[in-house]
């Protein structure tokens, strides 16, 4: 059985070009810089056509390793805070499964203990 981080947001008005071009950076360098080659990464879907007012939509399947979980949960949840703040007027909902993940302000999307230094290195 597969986890995955699902992310959406939802609005009225479809992204400027100013947003989706914000959006295409934020993607293009997440997915440079994601530390495995052999796993998922931030993944947008075209959805445009499906529901108009779902602006941005994606997820990411979650390693099966223990060892990478918590890298590759950081990693696509910071760029999903990324998202959020390009496009901050939108109705955001991120879930792992059935799990929401909350937003702060300050910190954006984050599980409890994600930065912890053992968790993230398996120690």
């Amino acid at each position: 059985m597969s986890v995955s981080l699902y992310y959406s947001a939802h609005r009225t008005t479809p992204l400027t070009e100013v947003e989706a071009a914000f959006v295409a950076r934020i993607v293009t360098a997440h997915t440079t810089s994601f530390p495995y080659d052999d796993e998922e990464s931030l993944y947008l879907y075209d959805r445009g056509d499906v529901d108009p007012q779902e602006v941005v939509a994606g997820s990411t399947k979650m390693p099966f390793q223990p060892d990478r979980l918590m890298p590759v949960v950081v990693h696509v949840l910071d760029s999903v805070t990324e998202l959020r703040r390009a496009v901050p007027d939108a109705e955001w909902r991120v879930h792992m499964d059935d799990l929401d993940i909350p937003w702060d302000d300050t910190e954006g999307y984050a599980l409890p203990g994600m930065r912890d230094a053992g968790l993230i290195h398996g120690f």
